[in-house]
């Protein structure tokens, strides 16, 4: 009500958003990324991939104005509700429950930077060091990790190619990963 009378009025419907938010955990959920490159399939690395896809979407409407801009913001508030959602759900109690939200706000972001100024600068062997410090940290080996890089590389120029107008309607196509494939 008070988002209403002082804020400024909602022009994108719920059920995009929604839609959006789905398609981008279904592209973090490919059994594809768990099975084939060895991202862990635990609630943390589940993380990472969300927040990845998350990142990959956000990446790909920077810089824009208007309803897109307010989509992004819609998608990163849903982002940070379902990450709350979790952790009550792993049980951490509610007096814990805003230092951990501060503590994974931190490491999107964190990620979000990485992962964005590898990208920028079309270095995939800084994208495969990112990667691997953050979704497989401590891990002093990690064959695949390159396979990932160059699949995110590929998924942000799709993500590129896509018209706004789709995202507006709520779609939006993450390619599906393919195994074998390396970055260079």
């Amino acid at each position: 009500m008070l988002k209403f009378l002082f804020g400024r009025r909602r022009t994108v419907s719920r059920a995009t958003v929604d839609r959006l938010y789905d398609q981008i955990v279904a592209a973090a959920r490919q059994p594809q990324l768990y099975s084939a490159w060895n991202v862990p399939d635990t609630p943390l690395g589940r993380f990472e991939m969300v927040a990845l896809h998350m990142f990959l979407f956000l990446r790909r409407v920077r810089g824009e104005e208007g309803p897109i801009a307010e989509i992004a913001q819609e998608l990163t508030d849903e982002f940070f509700r379902d990450v709350e959602h979790s952790i009550r759900e792993l049980g951490i109690s509610d007096p814990g429950v805003p230092k951990r939200m501060k503590l994974l706000a931190r490491m999107f972001y964190g990620r979000v930077k990485a992962y964005g100024e590898a990208l920028d600068a079309g270095d995939g062997e800084a994208l495969s060091q990112a990667l691997a410090r953050n979704v497989r940290p401590g891990v002093e080996r990690w064959a695949e990790v390159r396979e990932l890089a160059a699949h995110v590389g590929g998924v942000a120029t799709a993500l590129a190619a896509q018209p706004s107008s789709d995202l507006l309607r709520g779609e939006v196509t993450f390619p599906a990963p393919e195994p074998g494939t390396r970055s260079s």
